[in-house]
Parts: structure tokens; sequence; C-alpha cells
């Protein structure tokens, strides 16, 4: 079903909150040494398509959440990259907690509209178009060989519940979310109270979808789905996910933005070779 996007006078988001804490565990050997946002995807990694893409949109601010190998991407984007002023968050649990506690940790330097990407994603840099507002969601309808969590919505686009990817949804068209939000200041005060509280109850093992799902069933959150269907994008999980976005992203990829010059070492270009024939 092709819907238009309710486009309003809200001001454009030009901050992104990035998380890339996680072992990338799926993705080994290729994350033994490096970042999994490091992962060369036709031979430009996952983190360069993507702060190529935000400075392309004019996003002004990156606050990079880090944990594993942290040092990389510290050496990859410095400070800058075009005109990308880039923060860092350490996670210090980054070993043993998941993906709701990196979210947690940037709730003191993050005040202001955001949008909120995972470091495993590769996409079309135009899908980023429909999600400069705030109050929106990424989604493709889901298709057999998506897995992981999904939406259903109304009549008006807007997310009704979260779903887990093998939930009956009684008929109901699920979408897949493709981890992009697009997050008010006033719901991300919200959401920092609400992520306190899981905390607090020792929940740091668990997405932060799971706040997600509890506000949008409470009526205190809700997000416009933007559709990603018809361009492409891909998660990339493990080293399956990898060799099919490289046949996906094979062409027309965008001259890359300058950034400090980051080599990977012999064995793991090698360990790459080796995973992906």
């Amino acid at each position: 079903m092709k819907y238009r996007h309710r486009f309003d006078h809200k001001e454009h988001v030009t901050t992104a909150l990035l998380l890339a804490a996680g072992t990338g565990s799926r993705l080994y050997p290729l994350t033994q040494n490096a970042p999994k946002c490091l992962t060369l995807v036709n031979g430009r990694s996952i983190l360069e398509r993507m702060i190529s893409s935000l400075d392309r949109q004019g996003f002004k601010r990156l606050v990079v959440v880090t944990g594993h190998l942290e040092n990389h991407i510290k050496e990859f984007l410095g400070d800058r990259v075009g005109g990308i002023a880039i923060d860092y968050v350490f996670s210090p649990l980054y070993k043993t907690t998941n993906n709701i506690y990196s979210l947690w940790m940037a709730r003191e330097v993050i005040d202001e509209p955001f949008l909120l990407l995972e470091s495993d994603l590769v996409f079309d840099e135009s899908l980023l178009d429909a999600m400069l507002y705030p109050g929106r969601i990424a989604v493709a309808r889901m298709q057999p060989w998506m897995n992981g969590t999904c939406v259903t919505v109304n009549r008006g686009r807007q997310v009704k519940a979260f779903l887990a990817g093998n939930t009956d949804s009684f008929g109901e068209i699920k979408y897949k979310t493709v981890n992009i939000y697009s997050i008010s200041r006033s719901s991300w005060a919200g959401i920092v109270e609400r992520l306190d509280r899981h905390i607090l109850e020792g929940k740091v093992n668990g997405y932060y979808e799971t706040v997600f799902s509890e506000m949008v069933a409470d009526g205190s959150l809700a997000f416009e789905t933007v559709s990603f269907d018809g361009k492409p994008w891909y998660e990339i999980d493990n080293v399956g996910d990898l060799a099919e976005a490289e046949k996906l992203f094979s062409r027309g990829t965008p001259e890359p933005v300058k950034t400090t010059p980051f080599l990977l070492p012999d064995y793991l270009t090698g360990a790459l070779l080796n995973a992906t024939a």
C-alpha cells in the first residue's frame, strides 16, 4: 500500500545517535580485531557509508556510544567529519549489556531531537529524506527472510504495537523495524524516564524496543511509519548478511566523505575474504 509522508513545519533533525558498543559476535572473526561498524561492504565500511549519508543530509552532530575496540572508531572518525562534530560516550559494561543500556548511556549528552541508528545498517542515502522530522520510525514490509522486532500500523500509518517477529498479528500486516528512529525532545524525556526504571530494575541485557513497546501501548509515545520498501537497505548481523549486502550495494555507491584513514590489518582482510568466499 502506497502512502504519502505527512511533512509538517517541524525543524529538521540535525543530531544523530549511533549505538556501536556491541562485540558483533555473530560476525566473528571479522569483529575480533575491529568493531562491527568498520566491517567492509564492497571496500567501504558500514560506518563510512553512514557518516557520508548523514553529512550529505546536513547533520551537524553525531554521538557515538562505543564499547568494543572503541579506539578504532575514534581513530577513524576523530572529532569531526565534514560538517559533523563527533562526540563519544563509552559504555563500560558493553560485554554484559545490550542496546537498552547503550541508549540509556546517552541520556546525559543529548537534549535535542535526534536520529537513532544502529551500527550494522547499510542503506540508500535517499531513504533518510523522510526521517528528518521527529516522531518517525523506518519500516519495511515483513518478508520471509526477515526476523526480529516488527510493528503493526493503523490507517493513519501510526505504529499500533511492537511485536516479536514470530508473534501472531491476527491477520494484520507486519512491518520490520529497520532500527532507525527520529525522536523528539519531549519524547526523549519520557523515554529516559522509562529507561531509568528498567536499568534500576537490573534489566540491562534487554532491548530498547521493549521501552518503545510499553510507551506505544500506554499512549505516551507515537511513531509515524516511513517505508523503506523500494530502495536498498540491509541489516548485517552475520557473514551471510554481509554477502547479501555486498550483492545489493555492488554499484552506484556515491563518493565517500573524507575521514581519517583506517586500514584493516592484513590478518583481518584475510578473514573477510575467507568468511565471504
